[in-house]
């Protein structure tokens, strides 16, 4: 499992040129569920983003949580992050998840961030989406779940 971490000001996910969801300041979360990915890495992905200190205290220090300050998520599935690029010049994506159990997990991710996170919006697995955010600071950090 990868994911994309962006601290952001605002941000918004329109779904098939349709519905909008946006949430304020918070993270963005792009998830990539890989092939093999369980329900426990995924507990741990959640766990470790949850409780990292990205956020600046009154001193100007990373040391505030998204739960310190009440964020937002926004999550929004991204196989394209699981994409190996050594060879020629497509892209393959045989990494990635089954989409069947790569949905149930992404699912299980979000309703898992929900146990924490007070407001938790998202994409729509496998739709063509449109996500507009503001890059706060700018702070971005990946992680993968083979080296938590």
């Amino acid at each position: 499992m990868k994911a994309v971490i962006q601290l952001v000001s605002k941000a918004a996910v329109t779904v098939e040129r349709e519905e909008k969801r946006e949430i304020g300041p918070g993270y963005v979360i792009l998830l990539g569920v890989a092939e093999g990915d369980t329900e426990e890495t995924m507990k741990k992905m959640v766990k470790k983003i949850i409780d990292l200190r990205l956020f600046q205290d009154e001193n100007g220090k990373t040391n505030l949580s998204v739960e310190d300050v009440k964020g937002d998520f926004l999550v929004v599935s991204q196989f394209t992050l699981l994409a190996d690029c050594r060879k020629g010049r497509r892209p393959s994506f045989v990494k990635a998840g089954n989409p069947a159990e790569a949905k149930k997990i992404y699912e299980a991710f979000i309703e898992e961030c929900k146990k924490r996170i007070d407001t938790v919006k998202h994409g729509e697995f496998g739709a063509y989406m449109q996500v507009e955010l503001v890059n706060d600071g700018p702070f971005t950090i990946v992680l993968d779940s083979d080296e938590l």
